[in-house]
């Protein structure tokens, strides 16, 4: 069985649970706190495991992978059903492209480290703090919306009849957006594509408040 260190708050980790979940794989979970004693991440043991000091890791065997997007493609390669990257080339990259909004652009600017040394050494506001993290969610939303609403037609999803990686890194910036207050009236598509995909199990069952270790 696979073995996830994950955190229930951290949007990467909750990517990858809605991707284990979709193709039914079933899997371990080991908290790691990202901020309870200091934050659990920067332990010598964890980071023995993951030089980087961030959730999520991956354990398959002997195999070991940190990086969100990188677990999820290497899920695909083996476990390639139900697929969550189209066949075709340029929707494959289309779908790739989505993501890496989320995952390369949105995300890193809100991430925890982040958020932490910009109220710490950098002695920003908790105010401050609030509007970086809603103008950079805000800002890529608008980048995103556009690209989903060209594929309103074709079907429930971000592209179309089925679920794809760019749904699974979807759904967690938008409970980070719901989270911080970020406005989401002129997302109508965004938000659509939210309330399909929290009508299946496997993302219902990924839900941050779901975890065993929610507080």
């Amino acid at each position: 069985m696979m073995l996830l260190y994950d955190y229930w708050r951290s949007s990467a980790a909750y990517r990858v649970r809605i991707a284990l979940n979709l193709k039914g794989l079933p899997y371990e979970a080991h908290s790691v706190h990202l901020v309870k004693d200091g934050g659990q991440q920067h332990q010598s043991d964890y980071r023995a495991l993951n030089p980087q000091g961030l959730v999520p890791l991956l354990t398959d065997g002997s195999f070991r992978l940190n990086q969100s997007l990188a677990i999820i493609e290497y899920l695909e390669d083996t476990h390639p059903s139900p697929a969550l990257l189209p066949a075709d080339p340029q929707s494959k990259a289309q779908v790739r492209a989505f993501s890496q909004v989320i995952a390369c652009d949105i995300h890193p600017l809100d991430n925890l480290r982040v958020l932490q040394y910009l109220t710490g050494p950098m002695e920003v506001s908790e105010e401050r703090k609030l509007v970086w993290y809603q103008h950079w969610i805000l800002e890529g939303f608008k980048a995103l919306e556009k690209m989903a609403a060209s594929y309103a037609d074709a079907g429930p999803y971000c592209f179309g009849e089925q679920v794809t990686m760019a749904d699974v890194c979807l759904i967690p910036q938008v409970y980070n957006a719901d989270r911080f207050n970020c406005p989401m009236t002129d997302f109508p598509r965004l938000r659509e594509i939210n309330d399909n995909c929290l009508k299946l199990e496997a993302f219902q069952k990924a839900t941050p408040e779901q975890q065993a270790d929610a507080t």
